[in-house]
């Protein structure tokens, strides 16, 4: 029999506050991290979600106040943020696995340089995290374009479950770039206003960013606050196109029909999906097709694009943990921007707030190069 995995605690770093409490009183006020900003000289200002650099650099220096002598890229100092309230609560072993999921990692750290420098690895990013916080196990690296915040869940499910670790701390992190904004503007994917995701007028996506950790255990203590069972995953490639979704929705229906059928869940028993959304044409249109074929076109539904921007490989994480804070709290959040049905197959798109019971979450992501994945996450009623 398989071990049972939980999720025990969790926490964000984003433009809407640098913890779970403040993120969510934001999100209960309809509060939008996207507004314009100016990233790339000689560009027009666009809508992006952006973390205040001041704050951030204020909020680290208060919490890191004796780490002075080392210095830390403005991710880093994002994905430290994230993942010290865990660690002090959570001892890290020398079976504690440190999972980092992100898309560009460093990025920023090319520019103007002629050489590749040290630091935009992405295995040195997650053994300095590492090293700051004494993980005595070599650090794992997930990084599968959009999906990866969700794979990363699922790898530490995974590997916990086949005795390779007793615990891990799932960090991610991604930043906004110029090397980012280059790239989504090259596919023309980038919206002149805030985005809608699902809406018969939406044009495209905000890029955003954000840095979130969970800790994942099999053997939760008995003073956790809460619990989270992770019971199901899946993540499949649909091989369409490097940058365009399935027309069909297969990638994503085999994620969400192997996540549920791991967590022997039927689709009636789905309280709440926490879906992409990234408010691109196609995206939006495959992921109606994936979950009408799932029969889950009348389960509550949101994406939190409208809030966060698109955070890359951050989005995952941070999205999940939103949708876990949601059943705690019992209230769903709107899916921002959302006016009018503009996919084929409809969906129960959330409008406002509103009280809900619920246990059973569905997390989906879906990326670049054609991946896709899903997770099913139960809330534990009783202790």
């Amino acid at each position: 029999m398989k071990k049972e995995i939980y999720i025990t605690d969790y926490n964000c770093v984003t433009p809407l506050g640098f913890n779970v409490d403040s993120n969510w009183k934001a999100l209960l006020a309809g509060e939008s991290g996207v507004t314009l900003h100016k990233i790339i000289e000689n560009q027009d200002a666009f809508y992006a979600s952006v973390i205040d650099s001041e704050k951030l650099d204020e909020e680290f220096g208060r919490i890191f106040s004796q780490s002075n002598n080392q210095e830390f890229t403005r991710l880093e100092k994002m994905l430290l943020l994230s993942i010290k309230p865990l660690v002090e609560k959570h001892q890290v072993t020398e079976g504690t696995a440190l999972i980092l999921s992100t898309t560009k990692g460093n990025i920023s750290l090319l520019k103007n340089q002629t050489e590749l420098p040290e630091g935009v690895y992405l295995s040195h990013l997650a053994q300095k995290i590492a090293d700051f916080f004494g993980f005595k196990t070599q650090p794992i690296v997930v990084s599968n374009a959009c999906v990866s915040g969700v794979m990363a869940i699922a790898v530490a499910k995974n590997m916990i479950q086949a005795g390779k670790y007793k615990d891990a701390f799932v960090i991610a992190g991604d930043e906004i770039s110029e090397f980012v904004i280059s790239g989504f503007n090259s596919f023309q994917a980038i919206g002149s206003e805030p985005c809608k995701p699902y809406d018969k007028n939406r044009n495209g996506i905000n890029i955003g960013e954000a840095a979130a950790a969970a800790y994942i255990t099999a053997n939760p203590s008995e003073n956790e606050n809460f619990r989270f069972k992770v019971l199901g995953d899946s993540a499949i490639n649909d091989a369409n196109h490097i940058s365009g979704p399935s027309r069909t929705g297969d990638g994503l229906y085999g994620s969400i029909r192997n996540a549920m059928m791991e967590a022997n869940i039927s689709s009636e028993e789905i309280d709440f999906i926490s879906a992409h959304g990234t408010a691109t044409l196609y995206n939006d249109e495959m992921e109606s097709i994936a979950l009408s074929r799932m029969e889950l076109q009348n389960v509550p539904l949101n994406s939190m694009k409208g809030y966060y921007g698109h955070c890359l490989g951050a989005s995952g994480l941070l999205e999940s943990i939103i949708s876990m804070e949601s059943a705690l709290q019992n209230t769903l959040i709107p899916s921002k921007n959302f006016e009018e049905m503009g996919v084929s197959q409809p969906l129960n798109i959330i409008r406002e707030n509103q009280s809900a019971t619920v246990r059973y979450i569905l997390k989906t992501a879906s990326g670049f190069g054609g991946c896709n994945a899903a997770i099913v996450l139960e809330k534990c009623l009783n202790k």
